[in-house]
């Protein structure tokens, strides 16, 4: 069927710096439709200012203090809600952090607005924190909202990105639907792909931190990103690990040399190189850090992509494939 002048309408909660609306936009237009933003909101000021830059409008602030009403309807929610409460890099205590509590944000949002569906993004961590309590939570809590709920890790690598970065992804839907995961793609970009050729000296580690990395560790690929741990030791990848706002300066780098450039991290990440630099250096890394791998969030869409735009009949009763959690 043609879908010629319809509309998705959709809010974009914990924006970042815009994967989730770059996604929407490149796989809506696929299917002859324009979605439309008509509300996002973060409270980080340089990832406003990144997505006023790209977006050209500055998201609100502060979640909580949002009255929900105030919100316009919409058919699709999309957030990437904090994933520090989770980290493994984070101090672990889940709801017990003021951070963990913007979920219920979220939950209440649903609640009010009642849209269509909702995708949703943390880190991997969370399925298995507290013991499994956490995601019980967090599942029932959606369940309570009248939502048929899955969840699954998926790994951008699988995805066409050359970054290892495992993310824990929830879809929800009002009403039953058939949701086979994507299965990713086998054309992946090569670093070669993503890194810049002309560096400026400024993003070279010092001789004295290249010299220690080349005695611990020989390459088996170049080019390649080393990564070492917090226990000091150094491998090396034909691709990178994932990105983390707030890792060590020289987390990664680039053979062992050079960190990478806020560009080639915004590539990692599935950002086209339109996506405007609006910011220091050291903001935009941590916003690249922080957020949803656009080809990911993309795949995912696709699977839900005719449901919401009723390009084929949805089954009249549950399914495993899209269950009411619990």
């Amino acid at each position: 069927m043609t879908n010629a002048g319809a509309e998705i309408k959709f809010i974009d909660l914990c924006c970042g710096i815009g994967g989730f609306r770059l996604a929407a936009a490149a796989v809506f237009a696929k299917h002859g439709v324009a979605p439309k933003c008509v509300f996002s909101c973060d409270s980080d000021p340089y990832a406003q200012l990144a997505y006023q830059a790209n977006f050209g409008e500055k998201p609100f602030g502060d979640i909580a203090r949002i009255d929900a009403r105030a919100i316009p309807d919409h058919d699709l929610l999309f957030a990437g809600f904090p994933c520090q409460p989770f980290s493994i890099i984070g101090n672990g205590r889940g709801f017990d952090d003021a951070r963990g509590t913007l979920f219920f944000e979220i939950a209440r949002i649903l609640e009010t607005k009642k849209p269509k569906a909702f995708v949703l993004e943390n880190v991997k961590r969370l399925v298995g924190h507290n013991k499994g309590r956490t995601l019980r939570r967090i599942l029932e809590t959606l369940k309570g909202l009248g939502y048929y709920v899955d969840y699954k890790v998926l790994n951008a690598l699988d995805f066409g990105l050359p970054q290892k970065r495992e993310r824990v992804f929830f879809v929800g839907s009002r009403e039953p639907m058939v949701f086979p995961w994507p299965q990713g793609t086998q054309n992946r970009l090569s670093l070669a792909d993503v890194l810049e050729k002309d560096v400026d000296e400024k993003f070279y580690a010092s001789a004295k931190i290249r010299e220690k990395r080349r005695r611990l560790h020989k390459p088996e690929n170049t080019p390649s990103i080393w990564h070492e741990n917090k226990s000091g030791n150094v491998s090396s990848y034909p691709y990178s690990c994932a990105l983390r706002a707030g890792a060590s300066y020289n987390y990664l780098l680039v053979n062992g040399e050079r960190r990478l450039t806020p560009r080639e991290m915004l590539r990692l990440q599935g950002f086209p190189d339109s996506f405007k630099l609006a910011c220091p250096d050291g903001q935009t890394r941590k916003q690249a850090g922080n957020a949803a791998p656009v080809n990911v969030v993309a795949g995912i869409l696709e699977q839900f992509a005719p449901v919401l735009l009723k390009e084929e009949e949805t089954p009249a009763g549950p399914n495993p494939a899209l269950r009411r959690a619990g």
